[in-house]
C-alpha cells in the first residue's frame, strides 16, 4: 500500500478504498480492487492538516464518513506558530435528552 509507512488503517464503507495516516497529520487514501484478485491503486493523500493522530493518543483518532466525503478527526490547538503538546479534552455527555427534559419546564 505505501513505500514510506502509514498507521491506523480504516476501510472506507464502500470497501473499495483504505484510509491511513501519515504523519505529522496526512491522510492517504489507497483505492483497492479486492475481485478477482487484490490490486491497490497508488495512495494519494485526501487532506493535510494540524491533527492528533498516529499513536499521539495511543489510538486511531480519526474516523470517515459512510460516504468517504468527511473525516472526523481531533484538531491540535495552535499557538502562534507552536502546536499544543496536550491534548484537547472531550466530554461526553450520555443521556442528555433526560437532563434536558428535567431542566426545562413542561
Amino acid at each position: 500500500m505505501s513505500s514510506g509507512g502509514g498507521s491506523y488503517p480504516i476501510w472506507g464503507r464502500n470497501g473499495r478504498e483504505l484510509f491511513y495516516f501519515v504523519p505529522p497529520g496526512t491522510v492517504m487514501a489507497v483505492p483497492v480492487q479486492l475481485r478477482p484478485r487484490f490490486r491497490a491503486e497508488s495512495p494519494r493523500p485526501v487532506f493535510a492538516g494540524k491533527y492528533f493522530g498516529s499513536g499521539q493518543l495511543g489510538a486511531r483518532t480519526y474516523d470517515v464518513s459512510p460516504d468517504g466525503q468527511r473525516f472526523l478527526m481531533i484538531k491540535q490547538a495552535v499557538s502562534g506558530e507552536q502546536m499544543s503538546e496536550t491534548p484537547p479534552r472531550i466530554i461526553v455527555v450520555q443521556n442528555w435528552t433526560e437532563e434536558l427534559k428535567r431542566l426545562t419546564p413542561r
